[in-house]
């Protein structure tokens, strides 16, 4: 049964100078689950938020969209709350109330439901997703992941017949975002629910997903069934950028003339059987180059803890580590580990109770009349919008004396937006703009790829390089361990507010099970030390060719 049909959608956002969306059809049957991929600012979310009544953005629309063979704006809010259920980005910014219970009962009591009626299924709710245990428990307690799930359980409470996911893991750590996505695959299957979910982080979705659809610029680049789509992008640079490890490894052999058989591979485990059955292993290791480490100190933390509340645990206890010049350095972890209470600690945002922080030798404290901001030190936040203070996106530059050439970026086509109109992409974008603008020293990161698309993040990773090498020192803080593995020089795993363990980049992650790269999970024990998916096509062509 055909659930949506959308015919000839077009979509320019009030103000906006081009379409946000343009001719847009497609189809989706009752039980399908649909990723939705394309780089930032290819529409994606606009085109979510379309489909859900409520959420429509302002601007002109144009073409029809059908749910259930009716037009979609003739639903009553009642009926569209119930049927359509939608989870944001950010788990913060979907729930209202204090307590976890209360949050799955709130849509059933806003629709009047009897309470026998929103027991049952609370309660029903709260079991299926093994909510029992912080059930009565206050939202601010809740980890990232924790946070998420509620979002989606509150959702399913409501019983809904279609579940729209907008980037839901994009700020979950690894082993959350994983099992978010087993969950509502385990949603998809069992109750024949329909999703429709868009996602740069695509690893741990294109695998459970049975149509795939890739927007460009607004238009639908491609649409069908997801094995078949994924071949027909293997030659889109752009979008192959964010397609899952194994269709990457095996388009950059396929572009390269390799000889090899069998159909494209899709996850880590269609991956490695795709790599043993076509590839020898003579050679099991690759000579990677070390680069030469600075023996100054940027930033050091001494026995650091910090807790929110005096009756509270410590939100980061016996924190060490220490970073040098030029140097690129990754705090990893789970949600709730201390990685974003660390960064702004190092930025001066919260004072330590005990411990020593220095910078370039100073202590913190030391740093009067905000001359730490001046020249020395600068901070992205994870929630970007507190950055922003004026009313377009050109006057946030103005006010900062923004230099183009920091960025491969044009900015100047969003020039006359406004910064919350931008998707969460470009207003990363336009955060990075202005925190580099100061020309800082140090730059701390707190998720600097955020909503961000794999093309994207190439590019700023270059740009960063580049700042390292003009002695620029860089922290960041990122749920992304391939970007990590792609960009930090060491990486550290934060667990309960300390440092459990760090080391260089290619150690530290060949030693990891979860907290690795797939292309790390997709060859080990047949090649040593791979973590990215070029290292994995140059050893495979290096034992070609031997």
């Amino acid at each position: 049964m055909e659930i949506f049909r959308v015919e000839d959608l077009n979509f320019t956002y009030a103000l906006g100078n081009k379409p946000a969306l343009k001719q847009v059809s497609f189809k989706v049957s009752r039980g399908d689950l649909v990723t939705v991929c394309g780089a930032t600012g290819s529409g994606k979310s606009t085109l979510l938020r379309l489909l859900k009544k409520e959420l429509s953005p302002v601007g002109k629309k144009e073409g029809r969209i059908l749910f259930k063979g009716k037009d979609l704006d003739s639903m009553s809010v009642r009926e569209s709350a119930s049927a359509i259920g939608f989870v944001m980005q950010k788990p913060e910014q979907q729930i209202v109330t204090d307590k976890v219970w209360h949050e799955l009962a709130f849509g059933l009591e806003n629709l009047g439901v009897d309470n026998a009626s929103v027991r049952r299924r609370v309660s029903e709710m709260a079991s299926y997703f093994g909510i029992e245990s912080w059930f009565e428990k206050s939202v601010t307690e809740l980890s990232g992941g924790q946070k998420q799930l509620l979002n989606l359980a509150a959702v399913m409470v409501m019983q809904p017949e279609v579940l729209l996911l907008d980037e839901p893991t994009a700020q979950l750590d690894p082993i959350a975002a994983a099992d978010f996505m087993a969950t509502v695959a385990k949603l998809n299957r069992e109750l024949a629910l329909t999703v429709i979910i868009t996602e740069h982080r695509l690893e741990n979705v294109i695998s459970v997903s049975d149509k795939l659809m890739a927007l460009d610029k607004g238009e639908v680049r491609a649409y069908g069934k997801t094995g078949e789509t994924v071949a027909e992008l293997t030659g889109e640079k752009t979008l192959l950028e964010g397609m899952p490890a194994a269709v990457r490894l095996y388009a950059g052999l396929k572009n390269a003339g390799v000889p090899m058989k069998g159909e494209c591979p899709l996850d880590v485990c269609e991956g490695r059987r795709f790599i043993e059955s076509n590839f020898p292993n003579h050679i099991d290791t690759l000579s990677l180059k070390k680069r030469k480490r600075s023996d100054e100190t940027v930033l050091k933390f001494t026995n650091v803890f910090f807790r929110y509340e005096k009756n509270m645990p410590d939100a980061v206890g016996n924190m060490n580590f220490e970073v040098h010049r030029g140097e690129i350095f990754c705090l990893l972890g789970g949600n709730g580990s201390g990685k974003s209470t660390t960064l702004s600690l190092a930025a001066g945002v919260r004072k330590a109770y005990a411990g020593e922080i220095r910078i370039f030798g100073k202590r913190l404290k030391d740093y009067k009349a905000g001359s730490l901001y001046k020249g020395c030190v600068s901070m992205l936040p994870q929630d970007v919008q507190t950055l922003f203070i004026a009313d377009t996106v050109k006057e946030e530059l103005e006010e900062v004396r923004f230099r183009p050439e920091l960025l491969p970026f044009d900015l100047s086509q969003l020039s006359e937006r406004h910064p919350y109109d931008l998707s969460g992409g470009e207003q990363q974008l336009l955060g990075l703009a202005k925190v580099m603008a100061s020309d800082p020293k140090l730059l701390l990161l707190d998720e600097p790829t955020k909503g961000l698309d794999a093309y994207a993040k190439k590019e700023i990773a270059g740009v960063l390089r580049k700042l390292r090498d003009r002695g620029v020192t860089i922290v960041f803080v990122t749920h992304d361990v391939e970007f990590a593995a792609a960009l930090a020089d060491r990486c550290a795993l934060v667990f309960r507010g300390e440092v459990t363990s760090e080391g260089e980049t290619a150690g530290f992650f060949s030693e990891n099970s979860f907290y690795t790269t797939a292309a790390n999970r997709m060859t080990r024990g047949y090649y040593n030390g791979i973590l990215r998916v070029r290292e994995a096509e140059e050893i495979i062509k290096l034992n070609v060719c031997h």
